[in-house]
């Protein structure tokens, strides 16, 4: 019994969180001067920048470039899927007609 003690139970560690300090105003602040620079004309806005980011995951992978280049689409994924689940429902159920009835 020299592995087990009742007497000496240790605690677990406590997760000590220190919270960061979070300044509301000056966070304010930065978003009122970041909408002023763009549009006086001294910032580029965020729309320019959305064309570049559509589409950047996909030409990053190849699995997906192969399946766009196909044509493949979500939704015939998805019909395709739920056909695959009709044929197998009834060829459970034909299956299960003539074997166990």
């Amino acid at each position: 019994m020299a592995l087990f003690s009742f007497y000496n139970v240790r605690k677990p560690r406590q997760y000590g969180h220190k919270p960061i300090y979070w300044d509301p105003r000056k966070e304010d602040l930065e978003d009122r001067e970041r909408r002023i620079r763009r549009e006086l004309g001294m910032e580029e806005p965020l729309e320019d920048y959305k064309p570049q980011i559509k589409g950047s995951f996909v030409e990053g992978t190849t699995h997906l470039k192969r399946s766009r280049a196909r044509g493949y689409d979500p939704r015939s994924r998805t019909y395709k899927n739920m056909t695959l689940l009709v044929i197998l429902a009834l060829l459970s159920v034909i299956l299960w007609v003539f074997f166990f009835k």
